[in-house]
């Protein structure tokens, strides 16, 4: 069992604390924020540091690391953290559900979170510091590129690229054979037929209320 420093003290931070203390070879042993936002010593009942301290308190030696925060910024936040943490010289490591249904033969890269029920069919190719969260359909053949941020149930046809620092809304559906360009933005419940554009936003229109009552309607 390796011992494992996260990176973040957030949402992200808490479920990866979950998921690889449960469903996984690592022990978490620290969690590291930015001097800024270190507001107390400890996280989850474990050492809470300094980001800058964290080589020197739990070296890369003998430690290995996983950088746990959120989509900001269209994940290039997340992403500079990465890229801080290799040149340290951490091993990053990933988390893949023992409930997940990982049928590629196919590693993902490094620093991904896999959460349960993601189906990854066949021919699938999953980059580095890509997070999965519950419930997707990754069909076969499709790529997902490093950065990215797929919420719960997704459906992404088969021989689909999903270019580096997008992020896809709940629900969203993507046509096969499609490219999804760097930096675009997908929201919830969008279904994209076609060829995204770089850094472009993609969202469906919303549900209307309509001026009846539902007591006033007969289903």
């Amino acid at each position: 069992m390796s011992k494992l420093v996260i990176v973040g003290a957030g949402d992200v931070a808490r479920l990866a604390h979950y998921y690889f203390s449960r469903d996984s070879q690592h022990e978490v042993v620290a969690f590291a924020v930015d001097r800024p936002y270190l507001h107390a010593e400890e996280f989850l009942g474990l050492p809470l540091i300094a980001l800058d301290e964290l080589a020197a308190r739990f070296p890369p030696e003998g430690h290995r690391a996983f950088v746990a925060m959120s989509y900001a910024a269209m994940n290039r936040r997340r992403a500079e953290k990465y890229a801080y943490m290799k040149e340290l010289g951490y091993q990053l490591v990933s988390y893949v559900s023992s409930r997940c249904s990982f049928l590629s033969d196919t590693a993902p890269g490094d620093n991904c979170l896999i959460l349960e029920d993601n189906t990854i069919q066949p021919f699938v190719r999953i980059g580095n510091d890509v997070i999965l969260w519950s419930g997707n359909h990754i069909g076969h053949d499709s790529v997902i590129e490093d950065h990215c941020f797929i919420s719960s149930h997704v459906v992404v046809s088969g021989h689909v690229r999903v270019e580096a620092y997008c992020f896809i809304g709940v629900n969203a559906t993507l046509h096969n054979s499609i490219t999804i360009a760097q930096g675009t933005l997908i929201g919830a419940g969008a279904v994209i037929t076609k060829d995204t554009l770089p850094l472009g936003v993609y969202v469906p229109r919303r549900a209307e209320r309509l001026d009846k009552k539902s007591d006033e309607i007969e289903l």
